[in-house]
C-alpha cells in the first residue's frame, strides 16, 4: 500500500515532539483501568507477567499489548491502549517483558527487541485457553520492532492472529540507535542508560561471574550496554551484530496479514530508515502512517484518548 494520509491534528503545543514525547511517557494519567496480573511460565524456566484486563462483556477479541524500552504493563501508552481496546469489546493483554515486572527474571538473558520467541510463547498460551478467535498485537517503540519483526519472519503463525500495528516503532535499530546518542537526544539516552544500568546490577546479584564490576564501568552509552550485555547475553556478536539481525526493517517484505505502522515525522528516536516508504508502496497488508505530529509515542489527543489508540481500533474496523 502507498503511505496513507494521516488524520492526525496534534493540539498546538503538543506539535513540539519532545512536549509530546516527555508529557505522554511521563506525565499522562489514565484512570479507570483495572489489571489482573497473571505469571507465565516460559519453556525455557523463565517467566513473563501478563497483566490483564477485560471488556464488558466476554468477547472472543483480544489485543496483546507490548511496551518499548524499559517500559511495563502500567505505563500510560499501554493502559490507555488497554482502556481503548476493552471499551470496543476487546480484552487486553499487557506483556510484561522479561525482568520488566518489577522483579529480576530468573536467567542471564533477559529482553531485547527481536525477542520474538517471547511474543509467541504469549501468542500460543493465549491460544491454550480457547477463548479467543481474534487475536491482534500492538507493539510500542521496541515493542512495534518486534511485532513487525514477528509478523515478518516467516513462522506459521495461527490463524487467530489476525492483525499487527506498531507504534513509533524502530524498524532500523542502529538508525535508531544513531538518533539516540545524538545531542537532541541525550537527557532520554542517559535515562535509558540509567535503569538498564540498574537492572544489570540487579542481575549481577544471580550471576556475579558474568557480570563483573570492570564490564558495568565499561557502559558510557546505549551501545556500550549492548555490548556488554544485550549482545552476550542473547548470542549475537556485538551490539551491530544484534541490531543487524533483530531490525524488522529486513522482515517488513513477508509480512501478510494487515499492518499498521504509526511513525511521526518529528519523533527524535528514529532515524530515515525508520520510515519504510518504498517497503510500504509495493506491499499490500503493509500501511505506513506518518503524521507531521506526535513525537515518540506521543499523539496527544482530546479527552486523555491518544490518536494511536483511535487509530488502531479505526485501523481493524477498516481491514477485519
Amino acid at each position: 500500500m502507498p503511505t496513507i494520509p494521516s488524520a492526525y491534528r496534534a493540539p498546538l503545543l503538543f506539535r513540539n515532539g519532545h512536549i509530546a514525547t516527555i508529557y505522554s511517557g511521563l506525565i499522562r494519567k489514565v484512570n479507570g483501568l483495572h489489571q489482573t496480573r497473571e505469571r507465565m511460565e516460559l519453556p525455557d524456566g523463565d517467566f513473563m507477567d501478563l497483566d490483564w484486563s477485560y471488556a464488558s462483556v466476554p468477547t472472543p477479541k483480544v489485543v496483546i499489548l507490548l511496551h518499548g524500552l524499559e517500559g511495563n504493563g502500567q505505563r500510560p501508552y499501554i493502559t490507555g491502549s488497554a482502556r481503548t481496546f476493552n471499551a470496543h469489546s476487546y480484552d487486553a493483554c499487557a506483556v510484561n517483558f522479561r525482568g520488566c515486572s518489577g522483579e529480576t527474571n530468573r536467567l542471564y538473558r533477559s529482553y531485547h527487541s527481536g525477542a520474538t520467541e517471547d511474543l509467541d510463547a504469549v501468542v500460543r498460551h493465549i491460544l491454550v485457553s480457547k477463548k479467543y478467535n481474534n487475536i491482534v498485537i500492538k507493539g510500542f517503540s521496541l515493542g512495534g520492532n518486534m511485532t513487525l519483526k514477528y509478523l515478518g519472519e516467516g513462522r506459521k503463525l495461527p490463524k487467530e492472529l489476525r492483525a499487527g500495528i506498531a507504534v513509533s516503532a524502530p524498524c532500523s535499530l542502529h538508525s535508531s540507535l544513531i538518533q539516540l546518542l545524538s545531542w537532541n537526544n541525550l537527557a532520554y539516552a542517559i535515562r535509558f542508560k540509567n535503569h538498564l544500568i540498574a537492572k544489570l546490577r540487579a542481575k549481577q546479584q544471580l550471576y556475579p561471574e558474568l557480570i563483573p564490576d570492570s564490564d558495568i564501568e565499561k557502559i558510557r552509552t546505549l551501545k556500550d550496554f549492548d555490548d556488554v550485555y544485550t549482545s552476550r547475553a542473547h548470542g549475537f556478536e556485538d551490539a551491530l551484530d544484534y541490531y543487524r539481525q533483530c531490525s524488522s526493517l529486513q522482515f517488513l517484505h513477508g509480512i501478510e496479514l494487515p499492518s499498521l505502522i504509526l511513525n511521526a515525522k518529528n519523533d527524535s528516536f528514529l532515524g530515515p530508515e525508520c520510515y519504510p516508504f518504498e517497503v510500504a508502496r509495493g506491499h499490500r497488508n503493509l500501511f505506513l502512517e506518518t503524521p507531521s505530529n506526535g513525537g515518540h509515542v506521543g499523539f496527544h489527543d482530546k479527552q486523555n484518548v491518544y490518536y494511536n489508540e483511535k487509530r488502531a481500533i479505526k485501523f481493524l474496523e477498516e481491514v477485519l
